[in-house]
């Protein structure tokens, strides 16, 4: 048995290092796993180390808005030819992001965003569910995370009875992140009318050979004229309820106006990618004209393993490069390509106030520590790092300049750039930055800086962890 195994693990190492595309740094840490590992790691790379394949996807083609699209056309063209006119808050430098949004994701660029922050997880639900009970015609809805709890069944039951009224609800759920919901916990919204459908579910009884590559959105869209999007799932640990995290500090959106119907898009596409039974074609009730004619402006950016280009990620490196003053960031884990470490440290190197926040706990030990040994190489820069201590720290968010920021699903790290299918808001306007900016410094004020004096004195165990975990942190 243990000859057949190695005899598997030389052909997927032929097959890793000449027909799959990882990076160099992938490649290694895979062929490690195999050696090292001859049984669990030919398990390992069948469920997580395969590279997803575009086939797998029905491509959405029930579901196409010709608007959408040709106004992010119209736009691409304009800022190509010069004849863009752009918000005063779309300066100069954050020009070509907007550009590189229209161009690979595609992302349209709207004007009149009214926006509320939350904050604090008992907010967010709060407004939610109020939103969702003067809801009308539709309610559209997209989480990770579905917990088997009180507030899951909160909101289920609120579902349910809007599909009682004949709302039109639609309810998407990860397969692997939601694995505790079933048939039996949606048997009466579905009853009601409701329907709900799992993305990328297992073929097989048990096991989900797909569990690598997981839809992290999160979006709700309520008659089209509403919508969130940003950091929390659904479950009590997001309200504070679970000792084990303590206060869960997350980020979430509220926003109306013209980036409701691109987030709206975003969905559509999605559920009809995970429902077989009840694909969506295009209707002009989903995308009902705003009432709001001035606000912020804002790009709704998609990625994921489907897409050629890493666009959250590209986003992330082209708001650093734009930066001439600050950035401010908060992740819950900080496991990313060198691109970005190189980034962050010639910012910092440049003269730029570069300060990372991220929890001083956190709900993936190993994660953590991997975190921590990439936090060392922007210590050495001058970036400086701090550790939130008022429970755990969830929100994915980076500010430049006072002037714009993006916050959404992805958090910084490999993961979140190429296996998970994400969803980031880029926000272009200075009233709605300098809010985000006073939530960071609320957040200082709870947090205690890490220095390189912290690190020198580690004890040998804790460098041995953190180097392991960086190794292995292609795989993580």
């Amino acid at each position: 048995m243990a000859s057949i195994f190695f005899f598997l693990n030389i052909i997927l190492a032929v097959i890793i290092v000449f027909r799959e595309r990882k990076t160099p740094s992938s490649t290694w840490a895979w062929l490690m796993v195999l050696f090292f590992l001859p049984v669990i790691g030919f398990f390992l790379y069948l469920f997580f180390g395969r590279s997803f394949k575009k086939e797998r996807l029905k491509q959405q083609s029930t579901y196409f808005n010709d608007e959408l699209a040709k106004a992010a056309d119209d736009q691409l063209h304009a800022v190509t030819t010069g004849a863009f006119q752009h918000p005063v808050s779309v300066t100069q430098e954050l020009e070509g992001l907007v550009r590189m949004n229209l161009q690979t994701a595609p992302a349209l660029l709207t004007f009149n965003n009214r926006i509320s922050i939350f904050s604090d997880g008992r907010d967010k639900f709060d407004a939610l569910f109020e939103d969702i009970r003067n809801a009308k015609d539709h309610i559209h809805m997209e989480y990770y995370i579905i917990r088997k709890d009180a507030l899951a069944q909160k909101l289920l039951d609120l579902l349910t009875q809007k599909a009682k009224e004949g709302v039109k609800t639609l309810f998407l759920y990860d397969d692997v992140g939601s694995h505790s919901v079933n048939d039996a916990f949606l048997a009466e919204f579905r009853e009601a009318g409701g329907k709900a459908a799992p993305f990328m579910p297992s073929r097989l009884p048990v096991i989900n050979t797909n569990m690598n590559y997981r839809n992290h959105r999160k979006i709700v869209v309520i008659d089209g004229m509403i919508s969130y999007t940003g950091g929390f799932n659904v479950g009590e640990e997001y309200l504070g309820e679970k000792p084990k995290f303590g206060y869960w500090r997350d980020t979430h959106l509220r926003i109306t106006g013209g980036a409701v119907h691109t987030l709206q898009h975003r969905f559509l596409l999605d559920w009809n990618e995970a429902s077989n039974s009840h694909p969506v074609k295009f209707a002009f009730e989903y995308f009902p004209p705003s009432p709001d004619r001035k606000g912020a402006a804002m790009q709704i950016v998609a990625s994921g393993p489907d897409e050629r280009h890493t666009q959250v990620k590209n986003g992330l490196l082209k708001l650093i490069a734009s930066a001439q003053q600050s950035i401010y960031i908060q992740t819950p884990y900080f496991v990313p390509e060198q691109t970005i470490i190189d980034a962050l440290q010639v910012a910092s190197l440049s003269g730029i106030d570069v300060r990372m926040m991220i929890p001083d706990k956190s709900d993936h030990p190993f994660v953590h520590s991997a975190t921590l040994s990439f936090v060392g190489d922007l210590l050495d820069a001058g970036v400086q790092v701090y550790a939130y201590h008022n429970g755990f720290l969830h929100a994915k968010m980076m500010i430049i300049d006072g002037k714009a920021f993006t916050l959404g699903s992805a958090n910084m790290d490999v993961r979140s750039f190429k296996l998970n299918f994400e969803v980031n808001a880029f926000i272009f306007d200075r009233e709605t930055t300098e809010a985000m900016t006073e939530v960071f410094f609320r957040d200082m004020e709870l947090t205690s800086q890490l220095t390189q004096e912290y690190f020198d004195s580690r004890s040998l165990f804790k460098r041995i962890r953190h180097r392991f975990a960086r190794l292995m942190a292609p795989l993580l």
